[in-house]
């Protein structure tokens, strides 16, 4: 892959350690096309890439060239000139990965100004702007991001397949160390030669079509493997930044909880007959079994780390009676504790925390009753250690842990659930039965709805399979969040909405299935609309408007603490109005959201319909 490119294309001087890796890593990927592939692969291959650039600089015939080359390869040749461009776009993205890294370091080390977009430049500029110290407080405690994954089969990678990237990133990142030496340099390429040869030997989906429980795995993965790691660290950066830009005043200032993760996986039934009641309480037990397994794991390593002996430094009697219960509560975890640890009071705790955490994933009584009371005991050692000289002696991994308990429950992720609002309108016409639903008029069907929901009417009419798949679903949400927490399930999203009526069947659909709370007919869930063409992104400040205007809805908006999240698709809109028309639809449809909701006294959160690529809306669109 060393072809040069005939048109001079200027990289700035703080890319230039970019453009070596690249070049570096393109030519190791196509010694290992030509070792694994021959040399009329790695031909091909050229001859591939030659015609593309060509033809990205104009030249016409370069695209025929092109065209001509693919269609003259067999199944197996389009299958590896595929695997081949995949494998080095790979590493060059893992290569522009690591490079961000070393960009951060560049600008860590020069202490001059922070990098533009980070947390400490955010800071700064807040300060700049007048904000005090009180303000940024007050603005963090509103703030809460969530990006959510969803589900895409084909992008349901082999673990094996995304563990070698993680190291050949590791190896990467190695590199950067001034200090290295060129053997040791040789060493790292050549471990990132063995796996980018490992990779292209496997097969990077298996033989079987993806199943929803693939597709979890997938996901799950870079939630336990990747963002787990990364929690603490970036509220440690956001205290950092507070503390740093604010000084003294803000010394004791630790954030609120500002991120945490949603996912569709095991969710989302639209159009996808394998998703049901059934995946969602599977998809939830696997959450919960994970990050179980997680903390346990991290409450063993605590308990090795943190070894004070009575007889060289004090605890809290609080820790010493948790120490206690916990031995009756978990003898089994106590009996296998060695007694030359016995006189170490936070390792004993920590051990037996860990085995709680088993009985937990047992679905025992000794176990936990929620993730509030781990939190507890991490907060009980952490306040011991602050009042007996434990700062440096454990206080920080204690705090970690904590930020991932606070950030995760014991549920990972918060499941969203999402069906088409061509369902929820089929089956509340036929259980209501009236066989003329879905040709009436929007505002026809809105006021039926009303009326069965003010006067609380039963399904009129037999659920077919249908209607029980529906009604499942409310169900399952009921028993999901009594079984693995609040947190657990958490918004509805009706894909395709168009209208009130809309929104109301959900709510309907609930009641049915037997999904309140509180008072009578109240509804425990957000219900969130999702605009996706560009004529229902137009409508949708009027649909909104219709809701909040709606005694029955604004009822439910007041038990929901009056808060609205709308979502806003970017994929849809796309294929309906293309790039410009999309986003110009979507900015307009953002701004009267928020005037229609500011005017109604409803507090909006928008919900991007964002995927990685530009098709589903991904870019950096503030620029």
């Amino acid at each position: 892959m060393a072809t040069k490119i005939s048109r001079d294309i200027s990289f700035p001087p703080k890319d230039s350690a970019l453009r070596r890796d690249v070049g570096i890593l393109g030519a190791m990927v196509g010694e290992m096309i030509r070792e694994q592939g021959g040399e009329g692969l790695f031909a091909r291959v050229e001859e591939a890439r030659g015609a593309a650039i060509r033809r990205r600089e104009g030249e016409t015939e370069a695209e025929v060239e092109l065209t001509d080359l693919m269609a003259s390869l067999s199944a197996r040749e389009a299958e590896d000139l595929v695997r081949a461009f995949t494998a080095y776009f790979q590493v060059v993205n893992l290569a522009e990965k690591v490079h961000r890294i070393r960009r951060r370091r560049d600008y860590l080390r020069a202490e001059d100004a922070p990098q533009p977009g980070s947390m400490g430049d955010t800071i700064q500029r807040l300060h700049d702007a007048g904000r005090t110290l009180a303000e940024v407080e007050a603005l963090l405690g509103e703030v809460l991001v969530e990006p959510v994954f969803t589900a895409h089969p084909t992008e349901a990678t082999r673990r094996t397949i995304l563990e070698k990237q993680q190291r050949i990133a590791r190896h990467l990142v190695a590199r950067l160390d001034a200090s290295i030496t060129k053997p040791e340099e040789r060493t790292l390429l050549s471990r990132v030669r063995s796996e980018v040869t490992t990779s292209w030997q496997t097969e990077t989906h298996p033989a079987e079509r993806p199943s929803v429980l693939d597709e979890l795995e997938h996901v799950l993965f870079f939630v336990t493997e990747v963002i787990y790691r990364v929690i603490p660290p970036f509220y440690e950066a956001l205290d950092d930044a507070v503390r740093e830009v604010y000084g003294e005043a803000a010394a004791s200032f630790q954030a609120p909880v500002v991120l945490r993760f949603g996912s569709w996986v095991g969710g989302d039934l639209d159009g996808n007959p394998f998703v049901s009641a059934d995946t969602i309480l599977g998809a939830l037990a696997r959450h919960r079994s994970l990050i179980v397994d997680r903390y346990r794991r991290e409450m063993l390593a605590l308990a090795s780390q943190l070894s004070q002996s009575l007889t060289r430094a004090a605890v809290d009697d609080e820790v010493l009676q948790r120490e206690k219960r916990y031995a009756a509560m978990v003898p089994e975890t106590m009996a296998a504790i060695p007694p030359r640890h016995r006189d170490m009071p936070y390792r004993v705790l920590f051990h037996l925390i860990a085995g709680r955490l088993s009985a937990t994933l047992r679905g025992s009584a000794q176990g936990y009753g929620g993730a509030e009371q781990l939190a507890d005991d991490l907060e009980v050692v952490a306040r011991s250690l602050e009042a007996h000289a434990g700062a440096h002696a454990g206080l920080f991994a204690v705090r970690r842990a904590l930020r991932r308990v606070r950030t995760f429950g014991f549920h990972l992720t918060t499941l969203d659930v999402r069906q088409d609002a061509a369902v929820h309108r089929a089956v509340v016409g036929a259980l209501l039965g009236e066989s003329d639903w879905e040709s009436r008029p929007a505002a026809e069907r809105a006021e039926r709805i009303r009326l069965a929901l003010r006067e609380g009417e039963r399904p009129a009419a037999e659920q077919d399979d249908e209607a029980k798949r529906t009604l499942a679903v409310f169900r399952a949400i009921g028993t999901s969040r009594v079984r693995y927490g609040p947190h657990s399930v958490g918004v509805y999203i009706i894909s395709m909405a168009q209208a009130p009526d809309d929104v109301l069947s959900v709510l309907l659909l609930a009641r049915w299935s037997g999904l309140e709370h509180g008072e009578p007919g109240q509804v425990p869930l957000d219900v969130v609309p999702l605009f996706e063409t560009v004529e229902d992104l137009t409508r949708a400040p009027e649909v909104m408007a219709a809701l909040y205007q709606d005694p029955d809805y604004r009822s439910h908006l007041t038990e929901r603490e009056g808060r609205q999240m709308v979502m806003i698709g970017y994929s849809d809109s796309n294929k309906d109005g293309g790039l410009v028309g999309s986003r110009w639809a979507i900015h307009r449809a953002q701004e009267a959201l928020v005037q229609t909701s500011d005017e109604a006294g409803v507090r909006l959160t928008l919900f991007h319909g964002r995927g990685g690529t530009v098709s589903r809306g991904g870019g950096k669109t503030h620029h």
